[in-house]
């Protein structure tokens, strides 16, 4: 009985676009219109539909509910839109709230961004945060919220002033041209820099014209060696020069994981490698573009450090750093080893927190590969403050970072500047569709379909991008000026405050535990992590080490500082 209840339900639909076409074809055979006819063909394609759904094997609705099965796949691949529009709560974030997107539209449209009527966040719900403020504030000019901090280390013959909110990690062929082309002529109008991603430099991070300003370029180099490999895709130190030599490149940044995807590599399929990405990129057009999972110019901490150190001389001097997505303690220890061991340091580290990501990523990688931003930034900024080696390296901190609060939390945690992939997004009008992985973006920013791409348009887009940036430092200068400070650089732990339940709250500094200089030097056990992991850490290696039956801490006898 239920069965036969099934195929009437499926076939109610077919029954009744058949009778429909029976019907009409019949009057518009009699006294024949144009809507007459058109309602009788009609009526026939849903026929033909119902019968091609019938005959079908691959969809077990169709074959049961023709026709309207139909409606319900129309549905689904909308649902995204109308859970935005019509369901999603202004603070849930998924993976940014209506909140979160709005300031940044506004922002970047450079109109009001003040809310009324108070906060919509629950204040009195678990892991509530804010910054305390002070009853002595100090008012900031605007003109003096261009806040900047010098990269270079010792080694380094050409220091970068960097910008302490800048563009992060976006790949030409993961973006259009057109959203390459905004962000580089934002950065330029905004002076503040544009990392490549792995992709390489492109015409499209070129000015548009002779003369026009160029945005400074922070050039990714990933395991691909995109745009200075070989025919075999290793490393090609003639074609590194080329383009390090530029002077719109001002930092050169090692890829070694990304918070979206860390230890995984990538494909871009043949099919997507035009001749202005094949061109870019190094590689043949038409061909399977591959990044590896690991480097084939190193394969230790001490040769991860020696190509580190070629790169600064072959760049003329220029800061080298790494990016990377923290996973097992022992091999950022073994790096920290490989230094102390050698004397040379990166510029700069770029922590990518496992919350970050622009493009496509299997699920498992997105939701449960990589430490978290703030947990990855406090190993690296206590590891280096405890070895004595922080005074050589500046931090960079990417993850989710969209508002001056974001940018305060990350620089009191120890960032020295912080990277925005998708909040730039939204400043070139991305309204978060979740289709960057499919060429359908709807806002030309991440298709390289040029019809979808005529949407964006550059010289409008550029602009938004410079007006985020500017309000959104100026939002910072507010921000630390209520707290009693002049630069982000003096934020410290104790400023951000964190609810932990409904009655108690602690500061940062009461949360995680923060090494002073040396400290680890001194006492290797002060830190949990570092006594467990450092005898595990070889520079010579990165599997971890096996330990001996009583493993002892063995605090390196000498450092940098006192060579």
């Amino acid at each position: 009985m239920a069965g036969q209840r099934l195929m009437l339900q499926g076939l109610l639909a077919p029954a009744l676009a058949l009778l429909a076409f029976v019907v009409l074809g019949g009057v518009a055979w009699a006294e024949p219109s144009l809507w007459k006819v058109g309602a009788a063909l009609g009526a026939g394609g849903l026929v033909g539909i119902a019968i091609v759904d019938l005959l079908q094997t691959r969809h077990a609705l169709l074959r049961n509910y023709p026709i309207l099965a139909h409606i319900r796949f129309f549905l689904e691949s909308i649902r995204p839109e109308m859970r935005q529009y019509f369901v999603e709560a202004d603070g849930e974030a998924t993976p940014f709230s209506r909140q979160q997107r709005s300031v940044v539209y506004q922002r970047a449209k450079n109109v009001l961004d003040k809310r009324p009527f108070g906060t919509l966040l629950d204040v009195y719900g678990d892991d509530h945060e804010w910054l305390n403020h002070s009853m002595a504030p100090v008012k900031i000019a605007k003109e003096n919220s261009d806040f900047r901090v010098s990269v270079g280390g010792p080694d380094c013959l050409k220091p970068y002033s960097i910008s302490v909110f800048n563009i992060s990690a976006m790949s030409f062929g993961a973006l259009s041209g057109r959203a390459v082309q905004a962000l580089n002529r934002g950065a330029a109008i905004g002076g503040f820099a544009h990392d490549t991603g792995e992709g390489s430099i492109s015409l499209h991070h070129r000015p548009l014209e002779a003369g026009a300003p160029a945005g400074d370029l922070i050039w990714e180099i990933g395991s691909g060696y995109f745009g200075c490999r070989d025919q075999d895709g290793r490393f090609d130190a003639d074609k590194f020069i080329e383009n390090a030599c530029d002077p719109q490149v001002r930092m050169i940044e090692i890829k070694l994981s990304q918070g979206a995807k860390p230890g995984h590599g990538g494909v871009l399929p043949g099919a997507k490698v035009s001749a202005e990405i094949a061109e870019a990129r190094g590689v043949e057009p038409g061909q399977d573009c591959i990044s590896p999972a690991a480097h084939s110019a190193f394969s230790t901490p001490l040769e991860l450090i020696a190509f580190i150190a070629r790169l600064r001389d072959l760049s003329g001097g220029k800061p080298v750093g790494v990016k990377l997505a923290i996973g097992h303690p022992w091999e950022f220890y073994a790096v920290c080893k490989a230094m102390l061991e050698t004397g040379i340091t990166p510029d700069f580290i770029v922590i990518d927190g496992a919350e970050g990501g622009t493009g496509a990523a299997p699920v498992e990688f997105a939701d449960h590969v990589g430490v978290p931003l703030r947990e990855a930034l406090l190993l690296v900024h206590n590891t280096l403050v405890g070895l004595n080696l922080r005074s050589r390296i500046r931090l960079g901190a990417s993850g989710k970072i969209i508002t001056a609060f974001d940018i305060a939390r990350a620089m009191a945690m120890g960032a020295d500047w912080c990277n925005s992939a998708r909040g730039f997004m939204f400043a070139l009008g991305c309204v978060q569709s979740l289709s960057c992985h499919t060429d359908r973006c709807p806002t030309g920013i991440a298709t390289q379909n040029p019809l979808r791409q005529r949407a964006l348009v550059v010289g409008d887009k550029a602009e938004r991008v410079a007006h985020f940036h500017r309000n959104t430092l100026m939002a910072l200068a507010e921000l630390i000026g209520a707290a009693g400070l002049s630069s982000p650089m003096a934020l410290a732990p104790h400023h951000i405050v964190r609810r932990v339940s409904g009655n108690e709250v602690r500061n940062l500094t009461m949360l995680y535990k923060f090494m002073t200089a040396g400290e680890l030097l001194r006492n290797p056990a002060a830190h949990q992590l570092f006594e467990r992991y450092w005898p595990m850490a070889s520079s010579h290696s990165f599997a971890a080490q096996p330990l001996p039956p009583a493993a002892t801490m063995a605090a390196p006898a000498t450092t940098i500082a006192d060579r």
